[in-house]
């Protein structure tokens, strides 16, 4: 079964009969100045073309209209917010888990992920985990996230000083 689309053009700006000025400067499809014309023949004007009167600027002295295709001009609209749409990058949080006493190894390994993360243009949240005997060293635990902070300094930042949350204490890095 296939899905059908369909897009609805929303209507924002006045069209044609809506438009409630006496007198109006009009433009025309190419960008040239026609000049003031009374409402009823600038409406004419744009119906020889089979096009719309569209009010672009009602606070102007007198309200500048365009002769325009509306429907043509609503859907390449909304098409530049769809296409505006599909390029925007979501920022993910990546958590890379550390224990207090970590190896050399260990700590390079996550080190480089989290480079990478941070590269990627995400940002980076370090949880270090302290199980049993290891919470009465919390200075321990806050110096290894200080070493990562200090390792990853010439890429990012961090976002607040290392917090302690029952037993995990944890610091977020984004790039700077």
């Amino acid at each position: 079964m296939f899905s059908q689309r369909r897009y609805i053009i929303k209507q924002e700006l006045p069209i044609n009969r809506q438009i409630r000025e006496k007198e109006v400067q009009v433009i025309s499809e190419n960008g040239e100045k026609i000049g003031v014309l009374p409402i009823e023949e600038a409406i004419a004007k744009a119906e020889e073309r089979d096009l719309d009167l569209v009010l672009v600027a009602p606070n102007a002295k007198p309200a500048v209209c365009k002769i325009m295709n509306y429907g043509k001009y609503k859907f390449e609209q909304a098409k530049k917010e769809k296409e505006s749409r599909r390029n925007q990058k979501t920022a993910e949080l990546k958590e890379i888990r550390v224990t207090p006493n970590i190896g050399a190894h260990d700590f390079e390994f996550k080190s480089r992920n989290a480079r990478n993360f941070l590269e990627s243009g995400n940002k980076v949240k370090f949880t270090l985990r302290f199980r049993g005997r290891e919470l009465n060293n919390i200075k321990a635990g806050e110096d290894i996230l200080n070493k990562f902070i200090e390792d990853l300094s010439d890429i990012a930042s961090p976002e607040k000083k290392p917090l302690l949350e029952g037993k995990s204490m944890y610091i977020i890095l984004s790039k700077k």
